[in-house]
């Protein structure tokens, strides 16, 4: 009874495995596509880098091409230079010239936008420590989460930190370094739909982004 018991839990755990895969195998940028010349493999992590030499104009995507999920959580560890912008792409669409449109897992090096959720088309659409939701009318509902300031202090400026976002539904939440920042509830409709997973180079000033770990897990999460 023991044995099969250890092999039941044995099964189970195998089948909660086969959920979860690695998007990025370490070493090369197999299973992602991005504007040439402008993401590579370093120290184990995809990397972008912006200089003065070689500025960054207009924003490009690394595009993970394995699917298109709708329902998920999405892990991953990132690192930022001080002047760093990015974010992870989730639920988007592929644009000309290696750009994206959809919902956007923002981060910036200073850690100001840590934790936000973007979109393209709305901007920032809700915050460190809110909850937004829309009510019966389509007016927009934002609850408090936590004190913004308070949340912002798991963040490791210049080092490595982790970004865990979960999609249900019309929901999306984030995580950092395993604290929520945010909730957004949409309408439904496109706001639930699958798409691309990807991440970003942002233009502006000399900057260097960094991903590693990166972890798909497409069992819907508690």
């Amino acid at each position: 009874m023991k044995t099969l018991l250890i092999a039941m839990v044995a099964l189970a755990a195998a089948g909660c495995m086969a959920l979860e895969r690695a998007l990025f195998n370490g070493k090369d940028l197999t299973g992602w596509e991005g504007a040439p010349g402008w993401w590579s493999v370093e120290d184990g992590a995809l990397t972008s880098e912006s200089t003065a030499e070689k500025p960054c104009k207009a924003a490009n995507y690394l595009i993970w091409t394995g699917g298109q999920p709708k329902d998920f959580e999405l892990t991953a560890d990132f690192k930022l230079s001080e002047k760093g912008n990015s974010g992870i792409q989730i639920r988007s669409e592929a644009r000309p010239d290696w750009d994206t449109y959809g919902y956007q897992a923002d981060m910036t090096g200073d850690g100001e936008l840590v934790g936000f959720v973007y979109h393209h088309k709305h901007g920032l659409i809700a915050g460190r420590g809110e909850d937004v939701s829309f009510d019966a009318d389509g007016k927009r509902v934002v609850k408090p989460l936590g004190d913004p300031a308070e949340l912002l202090k798991v963040y490791k400026k210049e080092d490595w930190n982790s970004y865990r976002v979960v999609c249900l539904g019309p929901v999306i939440e984030t995580y950092v370094n395993g604290v929520k920042m945010c909730r957004f509830t949409g309408q439904g409709g496109d706001d639930a739909k699958g798409g691309l997973i990807a991440l970003q180079m942002h233009p502006g000033p000399p900057m260097k982004v960094q991903f590693k770990n990166i972890m798909l897990n497409t069992e819907t999460a508690d």
